[in-house]
């Protein structure tokens, strides 16, 4: 990093206080700023794991890329205190049958090719979406689509009580589809973002520069390199000698890497992101008994406070206890027990057979698991490897397929695992409805692990349409509960989550809502 002098660092914790979206409060520290003088055409190199392999916004996750990068923006937007508020859309109204939501779109936006956003722009990129995403749906399903003037109207054929909140996610970023670019890989959409691509080399690096066109005014850096550096100890190393000035995804035992110096930034967030792992039933997981006793053998206890220092909190339940949704009101009959794991498989008829100190199948053939997990974030080797010598001691054989997240992505949607880990947002519209349907609903394009209870459907379509929040919140507990007893996922942890920084990068800050990172506000000292 050209700025960047090789001085002995430190770092001063800002610590960003919990809180809770339905009470969309909160407290934290400000950040800590050093003297100097502000570089406006400042360059910053970011250190980042591997997410993407294209730049197509509708290809699994990686809408989140392009807007973490500053390139890509919304219709609406999440603060640092996770309450909405407007971006692309200045205000927006829904109707008294509440089937139509009215959006009016900010005047004097341009693309960063310069043409002018107007309603039409927008109602072509939502169509796009809705043509080539199969997430889309799961969202909201629109009977029509109208741009009048500024205002675009959507209407569907029964209430979405969070519809502005779904146009958040980055899934709904808004591109300017009149470049005739139907199909981005190392190209970029154009949007109206304040940094617009200049390189991407999938795996490996991503550059973007200032957009010259940007509404929100002028863009504090001219240049930023978001660098692929997976391995965490390498990641904090670069950090510590220069080479980036940001580290995305360290944890708490990279602080004392930087024991005794004065020029590093930590900031912590108590996450709104779950650690689970999917279990396929489809496979030999479609048997209740052995998911129970698979979940009494993890000791997930251990793996946060132990194995991770502290920085997580054992798993329980889907949402996280950062959201208010009854997480210590819900009743867990799986935890950790590994006698009763035990007696449950060998009740069910799992019994080692060959002596191999392993249980084979009620039909005498072999058990075999496959945890496929991905390599960029280092909890999720911690919980893969301390859960597969768990299920040893209870005499269940789990292999670990350790992939790319690309990969994973890929064999998530294929079917082809048996345990497959996933980190994700349990909040991405402002609550977890979204978060629910995506992963337990059985109609849900992302629900490949076969999971199905007709009440968890019927409960999960009442949320959709529901709009007092109490009665909201209630039947996001109802639908936990049914998806606990079903004993249909593992739930490992909710990990704390870190931002380390050089003193020189200001107004850098997290936000609860994990889709921005670099921001127009974001600048270099001196």
């Amino acid at each position: 990093m050209k700025f960047f002098t090789k001085k002995s660092f430190a770092f001063l914790m800002a610590i960003l206080m919990m809180f809770t979206l339905v009470a969309c409060g909160g407290e934290k520290k400000e950040e800590t700023s050093v003297a100097g003088t502000e570089n406006t055409n400042g360059e910053l190199v970011i250190g980042v794991t591997s997410f993407a392999d294209t730049l197509e916004p509708t290809e699994q996750y990686f809408s989140w890329v392009i807007t973490r990068y500053g390139v890509g923006e919304n219709l609406v937007r999440f603060n640092e205190n996770g309450d909405l508020e407007p971006s692309l859309a200045e205000e927006w109204k829904v109707s008294d049958d509440k089937l139509t939501w009215e959006f009016k779109i900010r005047d004097g936006v341009k693309f960063s090719n310069g043409n002018p956003l107007t309603a039409e722009a927008v109602k072509s990129s939502f169509d796009r979406t809705f043509r080539k995403s199969k997430r889309a749906d799961g969202f909201f399903k629109p009977t029509s689509i109208v741009a009048d003037g500024q205002t675009l109207k959507i209407t569907t054929d029964k209430p979405v009580a969070i519809l502005p909140q779904c146009l958040a996610d980055p899934l709904f970023l808004i591109i300017d589809t009149s470049d005739n670019v139907e199909e981005y890989t190392t190209n970029a959409p154009i949007c109206t973002g304040p940094y617009v691509f200049k390189e991407f080399v999938p795996t490996e690096y991503a550059v973007v520069e200032r957009n010259e066109n940007y509404w929100g005014g002028k863009p504090g850096l001219a240049k930023v390199t978001f660098k692929c550096i997976n391995d965490q100890s390498t990641r904090a190393l670069s950090l510590k000698s220069g080479e980036i000035g940001v580290a995305y995804n360290l944890k708490i035992e990279n602080k004392a890497d930087f024991e005794g110096q004065d020029d590093i930034n930590i900031q912590e967030l108590k996450s709104l992101r779950s650690t689970y792992a999917f279990m396929n039933q489809h496979g030999a997981l479609g048997d209740l008994s052995l998911r129970q006793a698979l979940l009494r053998a993890l000791d997930k206890k251990t793996y946060t406070e132990k194995l991770l220092g502290g920085a997580a909190t054992p798993g329980k339940a889907p949402i996280p206890p950062t959201l208010d949704y009854g997480f210590d009101k819900l009743v867990d009959e799986n935890t950790f027990n590994p006698e009763s794991a035990k007696e449950i498989l060998a009740k069910a008829g799992y019994k080692d057979v060959d002596g191999d100190g392993f249980v084979e199948k009620p039909d005498g053939s072999k058990l075999e698991l496959n945890f496929v997990i991905y390599t960029s974030r280092e909890e999720l080797k911690v919980y893969a490897q301390a859960a597969q010598a768990n299920l040893k001691d209870v005499g269940i054989n789990v292999n670990l397929k350790t992939v790319s997240y690309e990969t994973l992505l890929d064999m998530r949607d294929s079917g082809n695992f048996d345990l497959l880990i996933w980190n994700v947002l349990a909040a991405n519209t402002g609550d977890p409805e979204k978060y629910l349907y995506e992963n337990w609903d059985s109609s849900s394009a992302s629900n490949q692990a076969g999971y199905k209870n007709a009440k968890v459907d019927e409960l999960l379509d009442k949320l959709n349409a529901e709009f007092d929040p109490e009665k909201r919140k209630d039947l996001a507990i109802e639908i936990q509960q049914l998806i606990m007893n079903d004993a249909a996922t593992v739930f490992f942890g909710y990990e704390t989550t870190f931002l380390y920084s050089n003193k020189k990068v200001q107004n850098l800050k997290m936000f609860p809502m994990d889709y921005y990172w670099l921001t127009k506000d974001v600048t270099v000292s001196e």
